[in-house]
């Protein structure tokens, strides 16, 4: 009687424990990753984002490649409503009227979207991409696409209305990233301040920069090219129901594997998903005069 009591017991506990991971597979979020045309290599850039979000824990990935820039681009349709966010890793040239509508209907309607780096570049002409990724530079934009947006020498917030194209940065070197809103989801716990690895850090930026909230931004020194400036590096933007989490960092492989980039990444898709963040804070996150990266 024992026997048979323990042998029910543990097919219950085993039952229990596969019903447990079968729910905790299903609880992962369906993030897509846009790409094919870029000025930057996406071909070494995308499968290290792929491989940070997925090494999270809290994401399946699939990856939408367009097809080469100059060819026929009607029949690039990602399918974004199957998904929880979208991760753009794409510069290039316009989709077809149905994919732009859908993207937008996709975010509107209360989908996640990510802006990585020379993303802002693209659809300088595309007035409703420019008001959901808030700020953007280069792709023709000037002032007519809105104002300068940065935090002057006395980190006031200045939407600066000055003529003159969008975009700009100096060499790549290391940076240091100020985290300005300790209390958002994304960024609370971060060290106040932390070394970036090797990028190009992205000044100039100017857009609409509605319903935006601007969450760390760098310092652009003369000496590196800057305007001496604290320019935006984490941004979220609201767009109709949907969340928009844009970083201007991630120019090569090497920029994202810094350890603030992946964590970064990591929990501003999670946060554009969801609207929260359980994705913890890493032991080996760069320190105020340190970068730390991952192979």
């Amino acid at each position: 009687m024992m026997k048979r009591l323990s042998f029910v017991l543990l097919t219950v506990f085993l039952f229990a424990t596969l019903a447990g991971s079968s729910a905790q597979a299903a609880e992962k979020l369906k993030a897509l990753i846009l790409d094919g045309q870029n000025n930057h290599n996406w071909k070494s850039t995308t499968p290290v984002m792929k491989k940070a979000l997925e090494d999270s824990g809290r994401f399946t990935v699939d990856v939408a490649t367009s097809p080469p820039g100059g060819q026929d681009i009607s029949g690039y349709k990602p399918a974004f409503a199957e998904y929880d966010v979208v991760v753009s890793n794409y510069n290039g040239q316009r989709w077809s009227k149905e994919t732009e509508q859908a993207l937008l209907d996709y975010v509107s309607g209360g989908g996640g979207f990510v802006v990585v780096h020379a993303a802002n570049n693209s659809f300088g002409d595309w007035e409703e991409y420019n008001r959901m990724i808030g700020l953007g530079g280069w792709g023709g934009r000037n002032e007519k696409s809105g104002p300068y947006v940065y935090l002057d020498s006395d980190e006031k917030l200045i939407r600066d209305e000055s003529a003159g194209r969008g975009g700009s940065h100096g060499p790549q070197h290391e940076f240091q990233v100020i985290v300005r809103d300790e209390n958002h989801p994304v960024t609370k716990g971060m060290p106040t301040a932390w070394l970036h690895a090797k990028d190009e850090l992205y000044g100039h930026l100017r857009g609409p920069g509605e319903s935006m909230s601007i969450l760390a931004t760098s310092y652009a020194a003369p000496e590196k090219g800057g305007r001496g400036l604290h320019e935006p590096m984490i941004m979220t933007i609201d767009y109709g129901d949907g969340r928009v989490f844009h970083t201007p960092m991630g120019h090569a492989d090497y920029s994202m594997k810094c350890v603030g980039f992946i964590t970064t990444l990591t929990r501003g898709s999670e946060w554009a998903a969801t609207g929260e963040v359980t994705i913890p804070i890493p032991d080996d996150f760069p320190g105020e005069n340190e970068v730390r990266s991952r192979d």
